[in-house]
């Protein structure tokens, strides 16, 4: 059954699933904001500061506001989807949007026309924006790691780890049950595999092959026939061999583990473990590593389709390459790159990433280790925030902790209805951040004021800094885009006057009362 609102219900709808998720999710904004307690249905509660998962995680059993919440978090997530970070400011610029906004549409201003305002308003704050930002120097990256990250140390580990592979695609975290925190580095290249039989480990965790042949099948292997003299030289020459197909007989199988077995040969048979043309790129990538030709079809299989590895490390889960940078190497790298500018969707493109990553830097992985899973989750997300931040930086930094923006308001006119509502949602990060640290917002500002912005208070030591030596900064792309998707959600609901709803959808009393009708 369809439910429709419209008119004042709607407005305040709005306005109540509005304070509702971002009143929640900005009592964490800055570097003394709280702590938020989430249960959930699939896993143990859990405590965190990040925004986005807060905001993910608030719903309303009013089918109304339920449905507005999906729309304001989209805000949150796509800031997040797109620098991984400043997901809370975006929904306190978008709180103080809307409720401005709407005041003056109630007075009878068109939804529309103060709308096309809000966005040419704007336009004039990115200008404003991007004259302010800077090139980020080592000492900025570093102070960004931190301030994301909520901690020194875990900051500092993280920027020593993006400093080493300069890429977060090529950076992987795995929970350890350890009080500890360590990384390993890899230069090579590693993919997810699993072996067609445990019997090939012979009761090893660990396979380490030196000058192995190796075959690609993008097909199944059915029949050793095809590969009967490649199974001879390997016998007569005593080397090693590495088969990766998409599927293996259960007779392939067999009569590969006997012969590894009872001729004491390392041979190993592995299957890709990715979907879909992942699959067939990942192949593409140990062809050129190889010099191999990947087989497409059941074929008898000659010498030039055979490939070398100098050196392979094979466990349950993955393989671990080594190989030479050669000028063919250099030119698949600049094609990949190509390819992967090509690509819209956000993990096609973090795939290429990653690959082209372990083409070049290496790749790292984080073992992150704390005394409790709760602590690891809420750890691995301050760890997550301060990579995405590092990663973005390279853009430029700006005056953090809201003091950019706080200074842009104070150079905006005020001649329209707009910027009258960009200059107090521009202040409302900074306020907020220092009323969650319990400072004295009014005289704090006025001081700053006073002193025409060149001095800035730090809220983590409680000290005034000059501005130009402060270590208070933020990527300038976190706060572009805070704005930008604040300003787009916000927008969209305030020309929103009708809404249709599903009226028994999330509520199980009403839907039981139904099916009893």
């Amino acid at each position: 059954m369809k439910k429709i609102v419209n008119g004042k219900e709607l407005q305040e709808k709005i306005l109540e699933s509005i304070h509702t998720l971002c009143g929640t999710v900005k009592e964490t904004l800055g570097p003394k904001g709280n702590n938020v307690l989430i249960d959930h249905s699939t896993f143990s509660p859990f405590i965190t500061n990040d925004g986005v998962t807060i905001a993910k995680n608030i719903e309303s059993d009013d089918e109304t506001i339920g449905a507005i919440l999906e729309i304001v978090k989209e805000a949150s997530i796509k800031t997040n989807e797109e620098v991984g970070d400043g997901t809370t400011t975006t929904l306190v610029l978008l709180e103080s949007l809307y409720e401005q906004s709407i005041e003056y549409v109630k007075n009878g201003m068109r939804p529309i026309l103060l709308k096309k305002e809000l966005e040419k308003t704007l336009e004039i704050i990115i200008e404003h924006l991007k004259k302010r930002k800077r090139k980020a120097t080592i000492e900025d990256l570093k102070r960004i790691a931190c301030i994301a990250a909520n901690e020194e140390e875990l900051g500092q580990f993280a920027f020593q780890v993006f400093q080493k592979v300069k890429q977060k695609e090529a950076i992987s975290i795995k929970e350890i049950q350890e009080n500890t925190t360590k990384v390993s580095y890899f230069k090579g290249y590693s993919c997810s595999t699993t072996a067609a039989s445990p019997y090939f480990f012979k009761d090893k965790m660990t396979l380490n092959y030196k000058k192995a042949y190796v075959l690609l099948f993008n097909t199944a292997l059915t029949n050793l026939e095809y590969i009967s003299f490649l199974l001879n030289d390997i016998l007569k020459n005593k080397r090693d061999l590495v088969i990766i197909a998409k599927e293996f007989d259960e007779l392939v199988v067999e009569n590969l583990v006997s012969l590894s077995l009872t001729e004491d040969r390392n041979i190993c048979l592995l299957k890709i473990e990715e979907y879909g043309m992942h699959i067939y790129e990942t192949l593409k990538d140990l062809e050129k590593i190889t010099n191999a030709n990947i087989i497409e079809q059941e074929i008898i299989v000659t010498e030039n389709d055979i490939g070398l590895i100098e050196n392979i490390e094979i466990n349950k889960e993955r393989i671990r390459i080594d190989f030479q940078i050669t000028e063919r190497i250099k030119q698949y790298i600049v094609n990949l790159k190509k390819e992967e500018k090509e690509r819209t969707n956000d993990l096609e493109q973090e795939f290429y990433k990653n690959r082209i990553a372990m083409f070049s830097k290496g790749t790292a992985e984080i073992q992150l280790g704390a005394p409790t899973k709760t602590e690891r989750i809420e750890k691995r997300m301050r760890l997550e925030d301060a990579l995405c931040a590092l990663s973005v930086a390279n853009e430029g930094v700006l005056l953090g902790g809201g003091t950019s923006l706080l200074q842009i308001a104070n150079e905006l006119e005020t001649r329209k209805e707009a910027s009258q509502i960009w200059k107090e949602t521009l202040k409302k990060p900074f306020q907020q951040i220092l009323k969650n640290a319990g400072c004295n917002i009014e005289t704090i500002e006025s001081k700053m004021e006073k002193e025409k912005y060149k001095t800035i208070y730090n809220v983590s030591n409680e000290t005034w800094e000059h501005c130009a030596s402060t270590n208070v900064i933020d990527p300038y792309l976190v706060v572009l885009h805070a704005l930008i998707n604040a300003t787009s959600i916000a927008s969209m609901l305030l020309t929103t006057t009708s809404l249709i709803v599903n009226e028994y959808k999330n509520n199980s009393n009403k839907e039981s009362e139904y099916n009893n009708w």
